[in-house]
């Protein structure tokens, strides 16, 4: 028997974020496009602050279900969890949302959101100090989640220190 059978379906389309995961090449970027519009929707129609619940509810129960995977599996992280590109880039997403407390403007949402996509996957990418750390050393669920979360950690405040640098530029 397959090591993966036991995984269900309903468990796959989450951990995968809709099948967004099983992209022939660059699944970790491709389910952080995926993300996107989720996340792009609940911050402009619900808020900041729905969207960091969602992003705090989405990180728990992946560490459940990676945990959950990983036991039956027995494999850690394969390419095709992308949920925690999910929770990194809303998170990102909801960080550097609060850049309009500097910038009033009317590109002021879409620049968050390219912000948000361009410095999430190069952190989540180059993986720099504690994220690599935590990516190589860190077990499970927790650990496949959390590097992604201290991306979003570090985009977010670069995107703010950019966005407020920005804003002093222009005034």
């Amino acid at each position: 028997m397959d090591k993966e059978e036991g995984i269900s379906t309903i468990r796959r389309l989450f951990l995968s974020f809709f099948g967004s995961g099983f992209a022939p090449k660059a699944p970790g970027t491709v389910g952080t496009l995926a993300s996107m519009p989720v996340g792009a929707l609940v911050l402009f129609y619900l808020g900041a602050q729905s969207l960091f619940m969602l992003t705090f509810a989405v990180t728990v129960i992946g560490i459940v279900e990676v945990n959950r995977y990983e036991s039956i599996a027995r494999r850690h992280d394969p390419s095709w969890i992308v949920i925690d590109e999910s929770a990194g880039i809303w998170l990102t997403m909801v960080i550097t949302s609060y850049a309009q407390s500097y910038i009033e403007s009317a590109y002021l949402y879409p620049a968050v959101l390219l912000a948000s996509f361009l410095s999430f996957r190069l952190f989540d990418i180059l993986k720099p100090s504690t994220i690599g750390w935590i990516d190589r050393n860190l077990e499970g669920g927790l650990g496949v989640m959390l590097d992604d979360i201290l991306a979003a950690l570090a985009a977010g405040a670069l995107n703010l220190l950019l966005f407020k640098s920005l804003a002093a530029l222009l005034s």
